[in-house]
């Protein structure tokens, strides 16, 4: 089975979000509103870019929303200090993370994809030899 890129993206939104979920606890507000300045501006980045490359609508309402999201914890980092940075952080990491699942639950639950895996599966099985007894 092949590695999808939107399957890659979304894994990649998804350790983000997981990343600052985790640093908005473990360090001081200044330092997590940095690093969720640093993984917001690369997610927004990526997201967007594949948005804007999308050709079908799911892909482009899922990574738009993600970009959306990222966009806003950038100008979250930047404009508050202090325990509300904090729990900003948190909220918009849990707010990314939850979008990249859904993203990655709305790509394995498409048409395409389960008639790719009916194919695959029926394939592999034409293929095995009869067994007679």
């Amino acid at each position: 089975m092949k590695l999808t890129p939107r399957f890659a993206l979304d894994m990649s939104y998804l350790a983000g979000g997981v990343f600052l979920l985790v640093a908005a606890i473990a360090f001081a507000p200044a330092t997590a509103g940095w690093l969720a300045f640093g993984v917001a501006t690369g997610l927004t980045a990526v997201a967007g870019l594949s948005a804007i490359r999308a050709t079908t609508p799911g892909v482009k309402l899922g990574h738009s929303a993600i970009a959306v999201a990222g966009l806003w914890s950038l100008v979250a980092a930047l404009t508050f200090t202090g325990a509300t940075l904090t729990w900003l952080v948190f909220a918009n990491a849990a707010l990314l993370a939850a979008l990249a699942v859904a993203d990655l639950v709305s790509h394995e639950v498409t048409t395409e994809r389960v008639v790719h895996e009916l194919v695959v599966k029926n394939d592999r099985h034409a293929t095995e030899p009869l067994h007679t007894t």
